[in-house]
C-alpha cells in the first residue's frame, strides 16, 4: 500500500511538471485578457453608423434608370448611400464587387468601395487630419482581426497616427467589425500564441492544435485529479506531521509543499471549471471541423424591376436602407426603416408581403437547414425579433437585429435577414458547450456585480491556478 501511494505522489509530480509549461501560459494569458477587453480597449469616437433618410439623400435617378444607363442586367443587391456630401447607389455585382454610381447622374465612381471605406473609417474615429497608411480589404481572418469578428469581407483602413490605430468597416452595411491600436494588437498576439496556440496551427493545422491542446487538458485534469487523490490519502499523515513540527517547535522547512497543498485544494474547484469547459470547447470545435458553412446567393435581374424604388409606399422620412432580396422567384425590395422594421415590397406590383421579414427568415432558415421541401414543410415554428444580444445570442455574433427560427427539438436559427446570412445556429451540444463557457470559462455569472468585478474574479482565479502551479514547481525544485 505504501509503495501505491508513493507512485501515485511520483506520478502526480510528472503530470504537473508536464502541465506546467501550458498552465503558465494560459494563466497569464488569460490574466491579460481582461486587460484587452476591457480595461484597456481603444477608444473610439463612434461606434454606430447613422446613415442619412432616404429624404435627405435625395436622389434623383431611381435603381432602375441607372441599371439601364450602365448596360447592368444582372447583379446581387444594392444600396443607397451617402458620403463627401453626394448620394450614390452602391451596386453589388455578380463578381462581388462593389460599384457606386452618382444617384444624380449615374456616373461611375472609380474606387467607389475604397473611397466608402476611408469615409467610414474617419466616420468612426472622428478623424478627419490623419494620413490613411494603408487600405486592404480582408478576405480572410488572420491574428489581428480574429474569427470572432465574423464579418467578411473588411475593408482595414490604417491610419498614420502614432497609435496605429487600424479600422475594419464592412461598406456593404455601412458598420465597423473591430478595431485596433498598439496596445491591443500587442494583446492579441499575446493571446493567440499563449492562450489559443495558433502557432500550432502554423505548424500542422487546426486540428493537430485542437488533438494537442485537448491531450494537455487531460493531462491538467489528471494532475489535478491525482494532486485531489493524495490529499485524501495523505492527510492523516501531513496532520500529524504538522502537529509533531509544533509540539517539537521545529522550523517549518516543508511550508512550500504545505502551501501547494492548501492553496491547490482551495483553488481545485476553479481549476474544474476551466479544464472542464476548456476541454468542451475544444471537442465540440474539433466535432465541428470540416463542415462547410453554406453561403446564400442571389442574382437580381433589372427585368424584374417594376416599381421604382422612389415611389414605394413608404415614406422617404423613414427609409434608411433599401434593398432587394428574392423570395420563391419573387423580387422584393427591402426596406428597413427608423421604426425598426424591415419591410417586403414586390418589385413588380408593388404590393406589400405580409410579414415578409419573418417569412424571410424562415425562408433562409430551411435553406441553410438543407431541406428539401421548403415550402411544404409543417413543423411548428416560432419566429422571434431580436433586437439585442442575450446569453444565447451574445455579442460575439456580431449581427443585430435579428431573427430567431426555433424548431422543434430547442434548436435555434439566427437570421440576419438584410444580408441573407446566417448569423448563428444554436442546439443541443452547441447550446451546452457555450453555456458552459461562458460560465464556467469566463465567469458571465459574475456578470451582474459589473464588468469590471467579473474580470477581477476571472482574474483571481486565473492568478491562483498559476500561484499553486508555481509552488508544485518550487516544491519538486526542493525535494531534489
Amino acid at each position: 500500500m505504501a509503495t501505491a501511494k508513493q507512485n501515485f505522489y511520483k506520478w502526480h509530480r510528472v503530470l504537473g511538471l508536464t502541465a506546467l509549461v501550458p498552465v503558465i501560459f494560459w494563466t497569464i494569458s488569460g490574466l491579460s485578457h481582461p486587460f484587452m477587453a476591457n480595461w484597456f480597449r481603444p477608444d473610439i469616437a463612434k461606434e454606430v453608423f447613422k446613415p442619412l433618410s432616404q429624404q435627405n439623400m435625395k436622389p434623383q435617378l431611381s435603381l432602375k434608370q441607372v441599371l439601364d444607363t450602365n448596360h447592368i442586367t444582372q447583379f446581387v443587391n444594392f444600396g443607397l448611400v451617402n458620403f463627401d456630401h453626394q448620394s450614390y447607389y452602391q451596386i453589388l455585382g455578380t463578381d462581388s464587387v462593389f460599384q457606386y454610381y452618382s444617384a444624380n447622374t449615374g456616373r461611375l465612381l472609380k474606387n467607389g468601395d475604397q473611397a466608402y471605406a476611408v469615409y467610414l473609417a474617419r466616420y468612426f474615429t472622428q478623424d478627419s487630419v490623419s494620413a490613411i497608411k494603408s487600405l486592404t480589404l480582408q478576405k480572410t481572418f488572420d491574428g489581428q482581426y480574429q474569427p470572432i469578428n465574423h464579418l467578411l469581407p473588411v475593408w482595414k483602413v490604417s491610419f498614420n497616427r502614432p497609435d496605429g490605430m487600424d479600422i475594419y468597416v464592412e461598406t456593404g452595411q455601412s458598420r465597423m467589425a473591430t478595431f485596433n491600436n498598439n496596445t491591443r494588437k500587442a494583446f492579441l498576439w499575446l493571446f493567440e500564441q499563449f492562450h489559443t496556440w495558433d502557432f500550432l496551427a502554423a505548424i500542422g493545422g487546426d486540428q493537430f492544435r485542437l488533438i494537442v491542446l485537448l491531450c494537455i487538458v487531460g493531462i491538467m485534469f489528471l494532475s489535478l485529479l491525482s494532486g485531489i487523490t493524495i490529499y485524501g490519502l495523505f492527510w492523516k499523515k501531513f496532520k500529524t506531521a504538522t502537529k509533531n513540527r509544533r509540539a517539537a517547535n521545529r522550523k517549518d522547512t516543508r511550508f512550500v509543499h504545505r502551501f501547494h497543498r492548501q492553496i491547490g485544494l482551495i483553488v481545485s474547484f476553479v481549476m474544474l471549471t476551466f479544464i472542464v469547459s476548456g476541454a468542451f470547447h475544444l471537442l465540440v470545435k474539433l466535432h465541428n471541423q470540416g463542415s462547410m458553412e453554406k453561403i446564400y446567393n442571389q442574382v437580381i435581374n433589372s427585368k424584374d424591376i417594376s416599381v421604382s424604388n422612389l415611389e414605394l409606399p413608404v415614406p422617404d422620412s423613414l427609409t434608411v436602407k433599401t434593398g432587394l432580396i428574392k423570395y420563391f422567384g419573387i423580387t422584393y425590395y427591402q426596406i428597413s426603416t427608423s421604426k425598426k422594421d424591415v419591410l417586403y415590397i414586390n418589385a413588380i406590383n408593388g404590393k406589400e408581403l405580409t410579414d415578409g421579414d419573418k417569412l424571410y427568415a424562415t425562408y433562409l432558415s430551411q435553406y441553410y437547414r438543407e431541406m428539401s421541401d421548403v415550402k411544404n414543410h409543417k413543423a411548428k415554428l416560432t419566429v422571434t425579433p431580436i433586437r439585442q444580444f442575450d446569453n444565447e445570442y451574445g455579442f460575439i455574433n456580431k449581427r443585430l437585429p435579428v431573427q430567431k427560427i426555433s424548431y422543434p427539438g430547442n434548436e435555434n436559427w439566427y437570421i440576419e435577414t438584410t444580408t441573407s446570412q446566417l448569423a448563428a445556429k444554436v442546439s443541443g451540444i452547441d447550446r451546452a458547450e457555450g453555456l458552459s463557457f461562458i460560465f464556467l470559462h469566463k465567469y458571465f455569472g459574475m456578470t451582474w456585480a459589473g464588468k469590471n468585478v467579473r474580470d477581477i474574479v476571472s482574474m483571481l482565479a486565473a492568478l491562483g491556478v498559476l500561484v499553486v502551479s508555481l509552488f508544485g514547481f518550487a516544491a519538486f525544485l526542493k525535494n531534489k
